[in-house]
């Protein structure tokens, strides 16, 4: 007898999902068997467990990402775009004919006058490129030349939840899918004994101002469960409940997931709901992982001279300088994608003391990720990414002083910047105006960056989408998005 909410089902299906639902039925013969995903293999030496057929449209430059996001939006007129000429402008206002009507946020929106704040901090010129880099991150500043530096990105939104949530899933509106997750449902998974996407959220030395993180960012939205990030604890069990029970021995716990596996086959005859396999999987990767994780996440066994390169603070558990350190023992063991989080970059007030413990907690930990993947051999094939959700105005919010002064949201031009993985080294892209205030050259939004992105892991991004409520929905949105071939090596 036929279940009537299989019916239903067949009923209301469309002729993609029909064929999509035999191919999950194929797909799930072979977990029948194996207990893992269908297995493709691309060039010499990579195995791919899962992914799309199609993909990688072209042979990429990049296999795994490792994405720094510094979550409140980091002032780049501090960090990275110089603006010397601010210096006669101390406390003068800011002209109309450089806003030119541009909204505000309503924590400025009310004051009297936009006072000019320049940089207290020095800067000066470093590697062949020539990138002007802030006194604030000496370590960073040895490495520039593997860096490519785009100081023209710029968004629509103002405030911090639909910025984050539009870097990270290409919409405003929360519920599409994170970045991380249409990498995983593209590409598939490079260790079957590991997530695709992990994601890592590190904890800053100075909390003043947290923004609120949640599993929300690292959502698969409308694609399958399965491509959601993990994410993995600083302190207790990395992941909560991977340990058995006590008295629960190995040999039980694969009994238990057999019978599950077969009543959740008995399920998916029955109704044909996709979702089943996800929840199949994600037991069996559960169960590899009880063994894998550990060895990831221990760094007992890390030589001296990894502390020497990254820091003494990776010793810390949760700090940044520990998680960009796990970061590479993922990417090591490819993992495919590892999205890290950095909290209170938000600096409406009191630059002068909360700065430059963000730039402590990251300057030496991201010369020594980006040395030590460099002396490894993985620089050329992880591409890495920095940068928060947008920039910080030129003018202050609140007291201004020439010792401290705060800085509100602003879309119209930030600095992010990427190293490893296709990108060209030493190269600055994109220039802003006096006031690092308006774009003047080379313009790079957010779908820009995504587009490129995806290029330099093998991906079209105008021919990757996923069908639902009968969109075809694409990371890069309906919007014009191009690849910004300039900073590609």
């Amino acid at each position: 007898m036929i279940h009537p909410l299989f019916e239903e089902y067949v009923r209301n299906e469309t002729r993609r999902q029909f064929f999509r639902r035999g191919g999950n039925a194929l797909g799930l013969a072979a977990l029948a068997s194996l207990g893992l995903p269908t297995a493709q293999t691309l060039g010499e030496d990579t195995q791919v467990l899962g992914g799309l057929p199609t993909l990688p449209h072209f042979a990429p430059k990049a296999k795994r990402v490792i994405y720094l996001h510094m979550v409140g939006g980091p002032s780049q007129m501090d960090l990275y775009d110089y603006k010397p000429q601010m210096n006669d402008w101390f406390d003068k206002d800011l002209p109309e004919s450089i806003r030119n009507g541009q909204r505000l946020t309503t924590m400025t929106s009310g004051q009297s006058r936009f006072p000019i704040a320049p940089s207290k901090y020095k800067f000066a010129q470093h590697g062949q490129s020539g990138m002007w880099v802030s006194e604030l991150l000496p370590e960073t500043a040895k490495v520039v030349d593997d860096m490519c530096f785009v100081r023209s990105m710029h968004t629509e939104a103002i405030n911090h939840e639909p910025a984050i949530t539009y870097m990270q899933t290409g919409n405003m509106v929360t519920g599409r899918p994170c970045m991380g997750a249409w990498v995983s449902y593209g590409l598939g998974s490079m260790n079957s004994n590991l997530p695709t996407f992990v994601v890592l959220v590190a904890q800053p030395s100075n909390t003043e101002q947290i923004q609120a993180i949640s599993a929300r960012l690292w959502s698969s939205g409308v694609l399958p469960g399965e491509h959601a990030g993990v994410s993995f604890r600083s302190s207790g069990d990395p992941i909560l409940y991977i340990n058995n029970p006590a008295g629960v021995p190995m040999e039980v716990r694969r009994k238990t997931l057999d019978g599950l596996k077969q009543l959740n086959e008995m399920n998916f005859r029955a109704v044909g709901d996709p979702e089943i396999h996800t929840r199949i999987q994600q037991y069996e990767l559960a169960f590899r992982m009880q063994s894998s994780v550990p060895e990831l996440t221990s760094i007992a066994n890390e030589p001296e001279s990894t502390f020497e390169l990254y820091g003494e603070e990776a010793k810390k558990p949760g700090s940044y300088a520990n998680t960009v350190l796990l970061a590479r023992r993922m990417v090591e063991r490819d993992v495919r994608f590892v999205q890290v989080y950095l909290n209170n970059w938000d600096h409406h007030g009191n630059v002068a003391k909360r700065l430059p413990s963000q730039c402590k907690d990251i300057d030496r930990a991201t010369y020594g990720l980006i040395t030590d993947l460099k002396s490894r051999g993985l620089l050329d094939s992880t591409l890495i990414i920095w940068g928060g959700e947008f920039g910080r105005t030129i003018y202050s919010q609140g007291g201004l002083t020439k010792d401290n002064y705060g800085r509100d949201h602003h879309p119209r031009c930030f600095t992010m910047w990427m190293a490893g993985g296709g990108i060209k080294p030493g190269t600055i892209y994109g220039e802003t105006d006096d006031f690092s205030y308006n774009i003047v050259k080379d313009p790079v939004h957010i779908r820009d960056f995504h587009a490129t992105v995806l290029h330099l892991l093998g991906i079209d991004h105008e021919r990757f989408s996923f069908k639902s409520q009968g969109l075809d929905l694409k990371l890069t949105g309906v919007e014009p998005a191009r690849i910004v071939k300039e900073i590609l090596a």
